[in-house]
C-alpha cells in the first residue's frame, strides 16, 4: 500500500469512528448564532466546515495540527545544511497528525520524485496558449489537462465500493503534488525565458527541485522556496482556495477538478493576488517620490495619499487575524539573515512601524498589522524572481499540501455533498416585519 498511505489508512479510520460516534451524538447541538449581516457579508465568522489541518486563531495566527510557525521552523526536518522546514515534513504533520522524522520527509521526497512525470500532452495544451496568457490561467489550464490521469475518475466510472475512495483521491493527491511543481516551472519557462526548460533532478527535495527546474540553483533561494512553500501551505477552510477545493469535491469531483476550482478562486485579486499588489504599490511609491528607499516620513505620507484616495494599503488587514501574521515576522527573520541590506526589504520594514499607527487611527480597520503577503513579493524579488504575475502560481503550488490533504480526510469522514440553504431579501424582509414566523 505504500508506507504513508498505509499511515494514513490507519489514523484515518480511527479518526472517522470517533466522528460518526461524535455525530450521533451529539448532531443536534447547536453552535452559535448567525446575524443578518453575516448572511450578506461573506458568511464572516460562520462556522459551518470541519478541516483537520490547520486553525487560525484571531490572535495567537495559524497553527497547523496545532503546531505554531516558530514551532513548526524549529521541529521540523530540514534539507543538509539548511535552516528552513521542508515542505514535504508539512505534508505529512497535515495528513496524519505527527511531527515526521527525517527519514519520513526523505521517503516522502522519493515518493513525489518517483511520481513527477508529466505526460506531453499537458505540455502541448500549454504550448496551444497564446505566450500573453495569465501564468495562473496556464496553471488552471495545464491541471485540467492533467486530470485525464485521475485514478478516481476511472475507478468512480468502473464502480468502486464508496469506502474505498479515499484511496483513489490519496493517490491522485500524490501525483497530482508530485507534477506540480513540473507543470509551475514550465509556464515560467516558457513566458519569462524563452521557452528554454529545465529537467527535473530528481535528488532534490521537493522545493529545491522546483527552485532548480524554475532556473535558481542559489543555496538562498531553495532556501526560501521551502520556507515559502510551508507557511503559504494552508490556512484552515474557510478561505476561497481551500473552500473552492473542498466544495467541489464534496460533488466528487476528482483531485485535479477540485483543485483547478481552488486555483481559480486563488487567482482572485482579493485573495492571491495580493503580494503582486503590495509590490506594485511600493513601486508606484518609489517611482512618485524617486527613489528607491523611501524614508519614513515619506511613507507616512504616500500612505496618508492612498488612503485619501479611497484606496488600500496592500499587504495590511486580515479577515481574522488581529495581530502581526507570524508568517510575516518568519519571512522577517529569513530577510534579517539573507539580505537585510536589500532597498526594497527595508522598505518594507519601514512600512511595517508606519503603517499600523496611521490606519489604527482612521477607526475603520479591525486589523492594522501586516499579513504574509506584505513580504514575499521582496523576498523572491530579492532573488532575482521579478516577475509579479507568476507570484500566484507559487501560492498555488504550495496550497495544493493543505488543500489536497484536507481532500484525503473528506473522503475518509464520507462529507456529503455540501448545499447550504439560501433564502431571498423578501424572506428577510417578511421575517423582519414579522410576516413570517421563520426563515426557511
Amino acid at each position: 500500500m505504500g508506507q504513508v498511505k498505509e499511515q494514513f489508512y490507519k489514523i484515518a479510520t480511527k479518526s472517522s469512528e470517533d466522528i460518526k460516534k461524535l455525530i450521533k451524538e451529539n448532531g443536534e447541538t447547536v453552535i452559535g448564532e448567525i446575524k443578518l449581516s453575516q448572511i450578506y457579508q461573506g458568511m464572516r465568522g460562520i462556522i459551518g466546515l470541519v478541516t483537520e489541518t490547520s486553525l487560525l486563531d484571531a490572535n495567537e495566527g495559524i497553527r497547523f495540527r496545532g503546531f505554531s510557525i516558530p514551532e513548526l521552523i524549529e521541529k521540523l526536518p530540514k534539507a543538509e545544511g539548511g535552516s528552513q522546514p521542508l515542505p514535504e515534513g508539512l505534508f505529512h504533520l497535515m495528513l496524519l497528525g505527527e511531527i515526521p522524522s527525517q527519514d519520513d520527509v526523505d521517503h516522502l521526497s522519493a515518493v513525489l520524485a518517483r511520481r513527477s512525470h508529466v505526460p506531453n500532452y499537458v505540455f502541448d495544451a500549454i504550448e496551444s496558449l497564446p505566450l500573453h496568457t495569465h501564468p495562473m490561467t496556464q496553471f488552471s489550464i495545464a491541471i485540467m489537462a492533467l486530470q485525464t490521469e485521475s485514478l478516481f475518475a476511472k475507478a468512480y466510472n468502473e464502480g468502486i465500493n464508496k469506502k474505498d475512495y479515499w484511496s483513489y483521491i490519496y493517490e491522485d493527491t500524490m501525483n497530482l503534488l508530485a507534477r506540480l511543481p513540473r507543470i509551475a516551472a514550465y509556464i515560467f519557462r516558457r513566458k519569462y525565458r524563452n521557452g528554454d526548460h529545465i529537467q527535473p533532478n530528481g535528488m532534490l527535495d521537493w522545493a529545491a527541485n522546483f527552485a532548480h527546474m524554475l532556473g535558481f540553483d542559489n543555496e538562498g533561494f531553495r532556501e526560501l522556496m521551502r520556507l515559502y512553500l510551508t507557511i503559504h501551505a494552508d490556512h484552515e477552510g474557510g478561505n476561497v482556495s481551500a473552500h473552492a477545493t473542498h466544495l467541489v469535491g464534496s460533488a466528487l469531483s476528482d483531485p485535479y477538478l477540485a483543485f483547478a476550482a481552488g486555483m481559480n478562486g486563488l487567482a482572485g485579486p482579493l485573495h492571491g493576488l495580493a503580494n503582486q499588489e503590495v509590490i506594485r504599490w511600493i513601486e508606484d511609491m518609489n517611482k512618485e517620490l524617486n527613489t528607491n528607499r523611501p524614508t519614513k516620513e515619506q511613507i507616512k505620507e504616500f500612505i496618508i495619499k492612498t488612503l485619501q484616495e479611497g484606496k488600500v494599503v496592500s499587504g495590511y488587514g486580515h479577515a481574522v487575524l488581529r495581530k502581526t501574521d507570524p508568517r510575516f515576522i518568519a519571512q522577517m527573520e529569513f530577510a534579517k539573515k539573507h539580505c537585510p541590506d536589500d532597498d526594497l526589504i527595508q522598505t518594507v520594514w519601514n512600512i511595517y512601524e508606519v503603517a499600523p499607527p496611521i490606519l489604527s487611527a482612521t477607526g475603520k480597520i479591525k486589523n492594522p498589522w501586516p499579513n504574509v503577503d506584505a513580504h514575499s513579493g521582496s523576498l523572491l524579488k530579492h532573488f532575482g524572481l521579478i516577475e509579479e504575475d507568476f507570484y500566484t502560481v507559487l501560492f498555488g503550488v504550495s496550497r495544493a499540501l493543505g488543500v489536497l490533504a484536507s481532500l484525503c480526510w473528506d473522503r475518509v469522514y464520507g462529507f456529503p455533498i455540501e448545499r447550504p440553504k439560501s433564502i431571498t431579501s423578501k424572506q428577510i424582509n417578511k421575517w423582519l416585519n414579522k410576516e413570517i414566523d421563520t426563515l426557511s
